[in-house]
């Protein structure tokens, strides 16, 4: 019997912030703080950023969803594996919080795991994402030694995928029960995903993908039209970060006489900050005062398709059949 190439999952995400101190301060500035320092790091530029951004978890007792919604889909997955006859257990490791990369590698290797499927959670791709989370593990693993399995990240692309794209029809025909058909199907269709720099797309599929993502999912919603915006980003100068902004997308649907409007985040696939406040807080209040009533699409989560399609994804690396 031939071995499987790989003996276990290493999921890879951005992280936020949970209960408990780091201790790198003398007098704890709160999670929140910590977390977003980690994310702008120390440029002098960032202190007024840090606070701003801080200050939106507050909304949320200073903490985020973000690991909470993560573990569940790597349980699911491993169960879904499972039941695949696939025994490979599944691990998350974070790139700005606990359990960092590092610690979840230290862990596998503890554990006697030896080779790891990485799988980045993010479905478009740029350096921030795909490219920077497979960094953290290669780097991760130059700490480590010869105390962490060997990675290697999967390269298949999913943003177009017909479970991902399955999941997140699926998310917002669940909103049709509570809006009514007839309001459901007149409501305009806004797609969201985090701005990144505009020289860091000139370089990267990232918008494209967004866009493909947008437009599978609209064409399977049986859509003509739907908007898409970007969301996210620091107050910077107009033209540097990706734009339309989600908010002026919400406007702007106003504006063209929509009555109801809901907001998909296909650039998240859990609920965090980016989603709980730029969209639910934000967003909403966007729409609400310009007297349009506001609806936001789940995000896949775990829904079962969006596992499955990961449960092929390792499936397939671990019988050879994808690079």
């Amino acid at each position: 019997m031939t071995e499987a190439r790989y003996d276990s999952v290493l999921l890879v995400g951005f992280g936020g912030p949970t209960r408990g101190c780091c201790r790198r301060y003398e007098d704890c500035p709160g999670e929140a703080f910590c977390f977003v320092k980690n994310v702008v790091g120390d440029r002098a530029s960032g202190d007024e950023r840090i606070r701003e951004v801080a200050a939106h978890y507050e909304h949320f007792g200073g903490v985020s969803p973000f690991i909470f919604f993560s573990q569940k889909q790597a349980g699911a997955l491993e169960m879904e594996l499972e039941r695949s006859g696939i025994i490979a257990p599944v691990y998350v490791g974070y790139r700005f919080w606990t359990p960092f990369v590092k610690e979840a590698l230290a862990e596998m290797h503890r554990r006697g795991l030896r080779r790891t499927l990485g799988i980045a959670l993010a479905p478009h791709r740029a350096k921030v994402s795909f490219e920077a989370y497979r960094g953290e593990a290669e780097s991760a693993r130059r700490e480590l030694g010869g105390e962490a399995p060997e990675v290697t990240f999967a390269g298949t692309p999913w943003f177009d995928h017909p479970g991902y794209i399955g999941a997140t029809v699926d998310r917002v025909n669940e909103l049709a029960g509570a809006m009514g058909e007839e309001r459901f199907s007149a409501a305009r269709l806004i797609f969201s995903a985090h701005s990144i720099p505009v020289s860091m797309a000139r370089t990267s599929p990232y918008r494209e993908q967004f866009e493909e993502t947008a437009r599978l999912a609209a064409g399977a919603l049986g859509r003509e039209s739907h908007l898409t915006g970007f969301q996210s980003s620091p107050n910077v100068p107009p033209g540097s970060w990706l734009e339309p902004d989600v908010l002026d997308v919400v406007r702007e649907a106003a504006d063209g006489g929509a009555k109801d409007v809901i907001v998909i985040p296909v650039g998240f696939i859990c609920d965090h900050i980016e989603v709980l406040f730029d969209l639910d807080v934000e967003a909403r209040e966007a729409a609400e005062e310009r007297g349009m009533d506001y609806f936001r699409a789940g995000t896949v989560g775990s829904h079962p398709k969006f596992i499955s399609m990961l449960r092929d994804i390792v499936a397939a690396h671990r019988a050879g059949e994808s690079g």
